[in-house]
Order: structure tokens, then C-alpha cells, then sequence
């Protein structure tokens, strides 16, 4: 028996957001409340959990829907850029300055800007954005002219900010000037009863890009994604099933066409990796005697952070298909240190991929 795939597109409560669970539906209920202010917003969730589609609905509820919505990845590009970027710059304010050029906050005056990972953004910048904030002014880079502007500031965070805070890395007065209506985003694993909706929603948007006509979904395929615990969230489920459209032979979406780390249960790991065994760390430590016994403690957690680190790094990689400029932007550093602790760690097999 097969569970037909239905062509309408299944309701949803704001345009292009999946999901009619308590979880999602508490969500909405947040977003079109807080629309009809002008009140800050921070979006909270892990990647791929649906942070800007949020983000544009609440553009898209406001008064200030007729205006622009402006989005700027802060992870994406380096401190210097990122400034020149938001605030924009002067002729001659640096290299490379040869004309005057807006910032993003300029072009999104009237409308709404979205900070997205503004948890990789620098504290000299971020006293910056606290001021615009507060004072809603700011001068271009080179500059002394004061800029006023009316933009309503929504921001994105897969990190704790509060955390970061008590980090030395993140403002607490601008994680509170940030953190007005909090709007947390469930990972996809919170809300398995979502998924049946977001299969068919992508089914039916890769049916009509690739001209295909898979109408049904096997049991068992259904199971095996609800089971699974989606690391990559909404957005790896949604291509998984771009996969299984363009791969079927008929008009059915089987358990055959799915990746084996979903329909395993397993967990997508990096080749070579492994769960660090933290006792037998230190015991290696103290038998290969590198120091006195009053530094194992020291040379221990040297030893766990780097580990710890490639692998997260070798992961983000392999999630962003080497792509160096995507690893980057997700991992919240600049190209030049990833290319470098790629080759610290033994990661640099072959040239980057842009």
C-alpha cells in the first residue's frame, strides 16, 4: 500500500512555512503578533531551522511591507567588509574605496534588515549596531557625516548569545537591545509530525521543476524520515527529497531512494572520525610522559580542543561540499583562517572549491 502525495500544496499558516504542529503553530502565533510592531526581533535556532523565512514574514506582516527587506549574512565576509557592507563607505576610505557606495542600513531605511549570524560578528562592530539600535544613527566608514535612519533590525542567531556574552565574544547590551521578542525555531527533529507536510511540499515544488510525476511515498520512506534525527534540519530534508524526485524510475517515492544515513538511523559522520575517549586522552598523555604531572591536566585539554575542533571543522566541510567560502560563513570565520587550520589539520585535499 502506498500514501498518495497530494498536487495541492498543504496548508500553511504563512506562506512558504511548513508546519501545522504545536511547536511550529506557537511560532506563528509569536510572529504575527510581534509583526505589527516595531519592536527587535531574535530569531534563535539551529541552521537550516527556517530563520529567514521567519525573518521575511514579519517583514511581510508590518506596515512596512511596501519597503525593503534587506538581508546581510554577517558570517559571510570579513570585519572590515562586513562594515563597509552595513554602513557603507566614502571615497577613498580605504583600498579599493574609489567611489562612495551605501550601506545596507541606508537601503533598508523605511524597511527591515535581517542580521543573519550576528553571532559572528566582531565587538568593534558590534558596538556599532548597538548604537544604531539605540540611537538609530551612524556614520559611514571615512566619514564624520551623521546618518539617520528608521530600520527595523531583525537578527539571527544559531549560537546562545548569552552565552557568548558570558564568553567575552558577544555584547550583553546589544544582546539585549537584540533579544526583545525572542522567537526560538524547534530543529526538525522536535516536530517529526511536520515532516509528512514538508515531503510533500518539496515533492510537489521538484515535481514541476524537473517535470516528474512521483505521486506516491512508500510507507517504510516515510518512517525511516520520521525516525531520523535531521541534523541539517528543514533544509537537508528538503534535499533529500529534490534527490529522490530526480532519482525515481516511477511514481513513487521508496525507502531505495533515500541516503543511507537515513534509512540506517545513523548519525552523517566525516570519514576517520571518531568520538573522543577522554580517559584513555589522558591516560595516553601520562604514558607517553610529555610533561610533569602537574601539566597533563594542560596539555589534556590542548589535545581535546584540537580534536574537537577538526572535526567540527571537517563536518561543516563535508555539509557544505568543500566549498571553502560556505565553510566558512558557517563556521563564523573568515576564508584566510579556515584555509589555514585546513592544512593544520590535514584537511586540504586539493584546491578549493568557490
Amino acid at each position: 500500500m502506498t500514501i498518495p502525495l497530494s498536487h495541492r500544496e498543504p496548508f500553511a499558516p504563512m506562506r512558504d512555512i511548513i508546519g501545522s504542529g504545536p511547536a511550529m503553530a506557537e511560532v506563528f502565533r509569536i510572529t504575527r503578533q510581534v509583526a505589527q510592531s516595531n519592536a527587535s526581533v531574535l530569531l534563535l535556532g539551529e541552521t537550516g531551522t527556517g530563520k529567514e523565512l521567519i525573518a521575511q514574514a514579519t517583514h511581510a506582516l508590518s506596515s512596512r511591507h511596501e519597503r525593503p527587506f534587506v538581508r546581510v549574512n554577517c558570517g559571510a565576509l570579513s570585519e572590515n567588509l562586513l562594515e563597509s557592507e552595513l554602513f557603507g563607505h566614502v571615497r577613498g576610505a580605504f583600498t579599493g574605496a574609489i567611489d562612495n557606495r551605501t550601506g545596507r542600513f541606508e537601503a533598508a531605511h523605511k524597511g527591515t534588515i535581517f542580521l543573519d549570524e550576528i553571532n559572528s560578528t566582531t565587538l568593534h562592530l558590534q558596538v556599532k549596531l548597538l548604537r544604531v539600535l539605540q540611537e538609530r544613527e551612524f556614520e559611514r566608514v571615512g566619514d564624520t557625516q551623521t546618518i539617520s535612519v528608521d530600520t527595523r533590525v531583525i537578527a539571527a542567531s544559531n549560537r546562545d548569545l548569552l552565552e557568548l556574552s558570558g564568553e567575552g565574544t558577544f555584547r550583553e547590551d546589544l544582546y539585549y537591545r537584540l533579544n526583545v521578542v525572542p522567537i526560538q525555531l524547534p530543529p526538525l527533529r522536535e516536530r517529526t509530525e511536520d515532516i509528512p507536510e514538508l515531503v510533500t511540499h518539496f515533492h510537489n515544488i521538484y515535481n514541476e521543476q524537473n517535470d516528474r510525476y512521483v505521486v506516491h511515498i512508500e510507507p517504510a520512506a516515510l518512517e525511516a524520515m520520521q525516525q531520523y534525527s535531521w541534523p541539517g534540519n528543514v533544509r537537508e530534508l528538503q534535499n533529500y527529497v529534490e534527490r529522490a524526485v530526480v532519482m525515481a524510475l516511477g511514481d513513487e517515492l521508496t525507502l531505495d531512494l533515500l541516503p543511507e544515513v537515513v534509512t540506517s538511523g545513523r548519525q552523517p559522520r566525516t570519514p576517520g572520525s571518531r568520538a573522543l575517549d577522554f580517559n584513555a586522552l589522558t591516560e595516553e598523555l601520562v604514558y607517553r610522559g610529555l610533561h610533569g604531572p602537574d601539566s597533563v591536566e594542560s596539555e589534556l585539554h590542548g589535545h581535546i580542543v584540537d580534536r574537537v575542533e577538526r572535526e567540527v571543522i571537517a563536518q561543516v566541510m563535508a555539509s557544505c561540499g568543500n566549498v571553502q567560502i560556505k565553510a566558512a560563513a558557517k563556521l563564523g570565520i573568515n576564508r584566510n583562517t579556515l584555509h589555514k587550520k585546513l592544512k593544520e589539520y590535514g584537511l586540504d585535499n586539493g584546491p578549493a572549491k568557490e
